[in-house]
């Protein structure tokens, strides 16, 4: 018999809350070993004595097979002398213990309720038959409960109940799925529904009834309270976009299973695993049966499926796909403190399905779209976030990205471990901004992350910027947006060498000080140069286009930087101008004309507004990107030719004029080619544009890697074409696969580009 060895096993990454010290508990004890395994902090620790063979398949275990919500993002073993090694007495499990000189942490995401509970959920005969808060150590709520580390049941908005003896009976019992399981709970010892003075069973039927009548009612979910009403009734779905502000947005639909979300909407393979995956998000497919309050102006409808057991008993009794949207007016963060929903939601909804677990940290539901084969994070959140990510250049000090104004996130960073926060949202509302400042103090905190350094916009009117120079950080470092944009992609792929980056979007303030948004970068983490870019074109009123596309496409008519080629001829402009109030067509060209508040811009997203509105698809937009969705949408899968277009050299870039493009789409309207077939051409026009703008610096000297950023790549038909045009000369091309390409990745985009200059800085 081999000798006896002890060894100390330090296991980092996410392992807590994810089943992990049963799991070891397991192991260890198939394989024969004695010891102990405990949290400390975010990450396990444990000391295990026995044959050497046995201890080297516990290490390979651990990191090859670890639970299925785990990530084993590095484990340290260490030899431990055999004066101290582990007595003959079995593997316990040991009380946790906080270490304050042991960071960074990781936060466990939510997960969604699995297999076996679900099955349990309908068991007749189960304890925790229909109880709404069923979870074990594979699933349910993690970071929307947790108030500090070590991951355990004191430390979670649970200690507020006390297990019953069968629930700490399995909470003990090694042998079971919820051992150590610290959300555990039941109808004796757990949270309980509520609706008005009813509970339970009583509470649920009631709001059952609710929207069996039409009404819509407030639900509290995991990670804040969701407006609830049936998706087949086109009168509720009126009534609560009135009532919620919200007249043209599309509303995600939660479905009982994958059978009922096939009957509205395509769903390959791929799109199948996502709706399935833990992360239960929202997924952005292809409508079969059209809602057409549901998701008005796209034929694409967001679908997920239920993510707790509360879910599953509304959708099991309602039987029927139902809007289940973020409990908040437009604009404003979701509701979380019950006595905040009452008050921000009592105008909205009919009543208040909720329950006595309090929501620590606010998370809103994440959301997805499929490319190909392969799932692209619009809005990380719920189920994603505050998972970290790996940044390709550690930080040489703990720093934060700030983020941008709009799809607001913030990333702690400490070494190479990039924390991004929840999806917050539009900053100009001083709610969400509060909302900011809580999830920053609550993740810092948590992760034991204090940052020393912070990385910002250059915009000095976004409201993340002036946080980033009002706070007491040792170092600023100002990143330009659109660096950021495309720092974000290739720091998500490991990327460190030069590339060439694509950042469309609406809008950013470019280091020349005037608005960029249709650029062409030679960069790297640590740098760019601009080689190509979009023509200018003002934004009559500022701010007030992006809200009015028709103005943008006055702007373009009557402003476009002149590259030599004349802009659409009058006679062919009143196909547009026509259909117009004659005043404000006279107004907006005054203001181009002599300049009056309408800053230069060059801008692919106002591009697709100036074309949305020119084609008769959008004059006004109630949601930023609402015009550039119908311009998708009315485009479909149709193919058409390009539209003539024309690049031109102007101050040493390449610069895309889109005077012809303009002219032909105006003459196609005037002839009477269909609608469709011009949005389709002008998509065509714009990846051809950028595989010419591309091979222009590729010629030109710059590395063969592509990387793709900024909203305008939520575009599908649009990431779709240029990455194909691009291949198509035998280029590598990346996009955001977990951080989002829209401003939503600026935060992961700055961190990275941070931590590069402070290690090139050394």
């Amino acid at each position: 018999m081999s000798e006896r060895i002890t060894q100390r096993i330090e296991v980092f990454g996410r392992v807590q809350g994810v089943g992990f010290r049963p799991y070891v508990h397991r192991t260890a004890t198939a394989l024969g070993l004695d010891g102990w395994v405990r949290n400390i902090n975010g990450h396990v620790e444990l000391t295990a004595s026995g044959r050497s063979a046995a201890l080297r398949d516990l290490v390979a275990s651990l990191r090859e097979h670890p639970p299925p919500l785990a990530a084993v993002r590095r484990i340290e073993v260490t030899d431990v002398p055999g004066d101290e090694a582990v007595v003959r007495s079995g593997f316990t499990v040991r009380t946790s213990r906080a270490d304050p000189s042991a960071a960074p942490r990781e936060i466990p995401p939510d997960a969604a309720i699995c297999e076996a509970c679900l099955r349990e959920l309908f068991e007749p005969g189960d304890r925790r038959y229909r109880y709404p808060f069923i979870n074990c150590t594979d699933c349910g709520p993690r970071a929307t409960v947790i108030e500090d580390l070590p991951y355990d049941r004191e430390h979670t908005t649970m200690r507020r109940f006390p297990l019953c003896s069968a629930c700490a009976a399995e909470y003990t019992d090694a042998g079971d799925r919820r051992f150590h399981a610290e959300p555990l709970a039941c109808a004796v010892c757990g949270p309980r529904l509520a609706w008005d003075d009813l509970t339970g069973e009583d509470a649920l039927r009631a709001a059952v009834k609710t929207v069996e009548g039409g009404g819509t009612i407030a639900v509290k979910g995991l990670g804040g309270y969701q407006l609830v009403c049936d998706a087949t009734d086109p009168v509720a779905v009126a009534e609560l976009r009135r009532r919620k502000r919200r007249p043209a947005k599309p509303f995600a639909v939660m479905v009982r299973d994958l059978k009922a979300a096939r009957r509205l909407a395509r769903i390959s393979a791929a799109a199948g695993d996502v709706l399935m995956s833990p992360q239960r998000p929202v997924v952005l497919l292809a409508a079969q049966s059209h809602l057409p309050e549901v998701h008005p102006g796209t034929h694409r409808v967001g679908l997920f499926l239920p993510t707790t057991g509360l879910h599953h008993l509304l959708l099991h009794e309602l039987d029927r796909p139902l809007v289940v949207t973020s409990g908040n007016l437009a604009d404003e963060p979701i509701a979380t403190d019950d006595a905040e929903a009452h008050r921000t939601l009592g105008p909205v909804a009919d009543g208040f399905l909720t329950h006595n677990r309090p929501i620590h940290a606010r998370y809103d539901d994440s959301v997805v779209h499929i490319v190909g084969r392969t799932a692209l994070v619009l809005r990380r959140a719920r189920g994603y976030a505050p998972a970290p990510l790996s940044l390709p250049v550690p930080a040489a000090l703990p720093l934060v990205g700030a983020g941008a104004q709009l799809k607001h996130t913030f990333t702690l960073v400490e070494d190479g471990r990039a924390h991004v926060g929840t999806h917050t949202g539009d900053l100009a509302d001083a709610a969400t901004y509060d909302a900011f400042h809580a999830s920053y103090a609550d993740l810092s905190r948590l992760t034991g992350i204090a940052p020393r350094a912070v990385a910002h916009d250059l915009h000095p009117g976004y409201l993340s910027t002036q946080w980033a120079h009002d706070r007491p950080f040792e170092l600023r470092i100002p990143v330009q947006h659109h660096h950021a944009h495309v720092a974000a992609v290739a720091a998500e792929h490991g990327l460190t060498e030069p590339f060439v980056g694509v950042a469309y979007d609406g809008l950013g303030l470019g280091d020349d000080g005037t608005l960029w948004g249709g650029e062409i970068l030679v960069a790297d983490l640590t740098g760019y140069r601009r080689v190509g870019r979009f023509a200018h074109a003002p934004l009559p009123g500022g701010e007030a286009a992006v809200r009015h596309p028709a103005r943008m496409a006055l702007g373009y008519l009557h402003g476009l930087e002149p590259l030599g080629v004349p802009r659409p001829a009058p006679w062919l402009t009143r196909v547009f101008t026509d259909r117009l109030d004659e005043r404000e067509v006279r107004m907006v060209r005054a203001m181009v004309e002599r300049g009056i508040n309408c800053p230069q811009a060059s801008s692919t997203g106002r591009l697709f507004d100036a074309i949305a509105a020119l084609l008769g698809l959008g004059d006004t937009v109630s949601y930023e990107g609402q015009a550039a969705v119908a311009l998708e949408s009315t485009a479909g899968s149709l193919r058409a030719d390009a539209l003539p277009w024309r690049l031109t050299r102007v101050e040493g870039l390449w610069v895309y004029d889109p005077a012809p493009t303009l002219t032909a789409l105006l003459g196609g309207l005037a002839a009477g080619v269909p609608v469709a077939q011009l949005a389709a051409a002008f998509h065509t026009t714009v990846a051809e544009v950028t595989a010419a703008l591309v091979g222009r610096a590729v010629a030109a000297g710059a590395p063969r890697t592509v990387c793709l950023g900024g909203g305008c790549f939520q575009n599908r038909r649009l990431l779709t074409d240029v990455g194909r045009l691009l291949r198509t000369r035998g280029l590598r091309v990346l996009t955001g696969n977990a951080v989002p390409v829209n401003d939503g990745g600026i935060s992961f985009g700055q961190a990275a580009v941070a931590s590069a200059l402070l290690a090139k800085e050394g």
